[in-house]
């Protein structure tokens, strides 16, 4: 079975912590209650998609830990494929401490554990290119090694997407090359933007980008909405008004109905307004996938 969509990236556990406010250097604040959720950028899309009801896979590692448990659990709890899963018997699976404030807004540390422990032998190829769409997010070290040989072995006809996320914005474009140049899909916010290209106003940066070969491209800017392109049409998308309590992988939720429209032959605009109403969905709940919508509550959907 040709999956529709297989994610690749860092498999976490989020611990989220609620507080009162986030403290800043030297500053002090309080929690006020935790909770755990299963996470990482490319799984939090990939479940919201499967919950749009796509077909879809996981290639990743975890050790087989309590956190790697949870982990693989939730992702068949959530009808995705597991089999692309490596399983290190030794050390621990990647974990993020999130921080909370009462107006949603978050500070993230990452624990990245076998994350960044992949090595290219443990790889399934043939997995990794079972699928018509592979989407990336980032690692903390070396493991975009394996992202660049993966997407050096797969069929030329299957698409990629990826999110880079701040850890690979700060590698710039030198440092990214590889997986730019084999990227269809862009999908990045307004901050890793700046990083990635600093310098340009966003006209030029935008172009800057199609240089590198990317064919479709989709800017978030939070509360402000979006920006997509496809090189031809331009559209700025305003985001839909709805009260936050956590934004924990709104980008993840934004991704996952972006992609989802791309992949059902929505226009670009279409696709951005689907993809500002799943992450609208997100943040309303704490978590990154507990709002996440499911296939039927899709038509619904008014435009902003």
């Amino acid at each position: 079975m040709i999956m529709d969509v297989i994610g690749f990236g860092a498999l976490n556990l989020d611990r989220i912590y609620q507080v009162n406010r986030l403290a800043g250097a030297d500053e002090e604040s309080y929690i006020k209650n935790v909770s755990e959720f299963c996470g990482g950028s490319a799984a939090n899309t990939i479940i919201g998609l499967s919950r749009l009801g796509l077909k879809t896979g996981f290639l990743g590692k975890i050790a087989g830990d309590r956190e790697g448990q949870l982990l693989t659990n939730n992702l068949e709890k959530e009808k995705v494929d597991t089999n692309g899963l490596i399983i290190s018997q030794e050390g621990r699976s990647g974990a993020v401490h999130g921080f909370v404030d009462g107006d949603g807004e978050r500070a993230l540390y990452v624990d990245p554990g076998v994350n960044d422990q992949l090595q290219l032998p443990e790889i399934d190829y043939v997995y990794a290119a079972n699928c018509n769409l592979l989407h990336l997010s980032s690692y903390v070290g070396e493991s975009i090694k394996a992202q660049e040989a993966v997407l050096e072995r797969i069929p030329e006809d299957i698409a990629v997407s990826m999110d880079p996320g701040m850890l690979y914005a700060h590698k710039g474009f030198k440092g990214l090359k590889k997986l730019l140049t084999a990227t269809d899909i862009l999908l990045l916010n307004q901050q890793e933007l700046e990083v990635l290209i600093p310098g340009l106003d966003f006209e030029e940066q935008v172009e800057r980008l199609f240089d590198y070969d990317v064919k479709i491209l989709a800017i978030k800017n939070g509360s402000e909405g979006c920006f997509v392109s496809d090189g031809e049409e331009y559209h700025q998308i305003y985001a839909f008004e709805v009260p936050s309590q956590d934004t924990t992988g709104a980008g993840d939720a934004f991704n996952a109905g972006f992609l989802y429209g791309i992949l059902q032959g929505y226009d670009i605009k279409d696709a951005g307004v689907l993809g500002n109403y799943v992450a609208s969905c997100s943040i309303q709940e704490y978590g990154a996938c507990t709002g996440l919508p499911y296939q039927d509550e899709i038509p619904h959907l008014k435009k902003p």
